[in-house]
């Protein structure tokens, strides 16, 4: 029997959910007839969206593993989806035991999971927190419990800020987020971006909006994604796509542009 068919109540399946749309796209079997349906609609439009949830996790691991060796120890995962292979704290201990993670999830299904799953132990928690209300997610007692705002924090944020429109203010929120990181820390995000795939650029966000039982807002170009970086000092190579952050080897544009996520990692001055 799958974990979705053993979920609490008030965990809709009659509605697709974007957790388990990415559950599905990374070969998971926590998701319903709705999610499978929806994220069937965007791979119609766009097969490389499974390949894509590989890249986005192989960057997850390449992030964490420079920010440990950077001598970062404190980890914020905000807008955290369903548990997957080598999840962040997974990484992060692997290479320093000592490393405390916090999952911040708003969406109930993620959440469900991440206090299941991912709350395994004294040094991690799940929380739920929405990253458009950043005081109150910085201010949880549960992640105030695990996170010294007095050493260096790495916030990640992996897709999360694409399904938000501007005029909810996702760049003042995460601006307010870092606002509230000491000096040293870093933050850490991948973006769906369209340059290279116009063509379906307007479909696939009518999809996920009605995923989301929202209107308004409209895909962004990496230029436009850029602004989450502002006053902050990206690391090298700076705002890529995903599968030229730092590969194990070099990935040509035109392979690269395939998988349309770009992604970047920054410091706070």
């Amino acid at each position: 029997m799958s974990e979705a068919s053993q979920r609490p109540a008030g965990l809709s399946a009659g509605t697709p959910n974007i957790a388990r749309m990415n559950d599905y796209f990374l070969g998971g079997k926590d998701n319903f007839a709705a999610d499978r349906a929806a994220a069937e609609k965007v791979l119609a439009l766009a097969p490389e969206a499974k390949a894509m949830g590989r890249h986005v996790q192989a960057f997850r691991e390449n992030v964490v593993r420079h920010l440990v060796e950077q001598g970062v120890r404190q980890f914020v995962h905000v807008g955290s989806w369903m548990p997957t292979q080598r999840n962040v704290h997974e990484i992060a201990r692997s290479l320093a035991p000592e490393s405390r993670v916090v999952y911040v999830a708003d969406d109930p299904v993620a959440l469900n999971h991440a206090r299941t799953f991912l709350a395994v132990d004294d040094r991690t928690a799940a929380v739920e927190g929405d990253i458009l209300h950043p005081d109150e997610l910085i201010d949880d007692p549960g992640l105030r419990e695990l996170i010294d705002l007095d050493r260096p924090v790495a916030a990640l944020i992996f897709g999360t800020l694409q399904y938000i429109p501007d005029e909810d203010g996702p760049f003042e929120s995460v601006a307010r987020l870092c606002e509230r990181l000491p000096s040293g820390s870093y933050l850490g995000l991948t973006h769906a971006v369209f340059d290279t795939r116009p063509d379906i650029a307007e479909r696939i966000a009518d999809i996920y909006r009605k995923a989301l039982d929202k209107p308004g807002g409209g895909p962004r170009t990496r230029e436009g994604a850029l602004r989450f970086f502002d006053g902050l000092e990206l690391v090298e190579p700076g705002f890529v796509y995903v599968r030229q952050w730092r590969p194990p080897a070099p990935v040509p544009d035109r392979l690269a542009q395939k998988s349309w996520v770009v992604a970047g990692l920054a410091r706070k001055p």
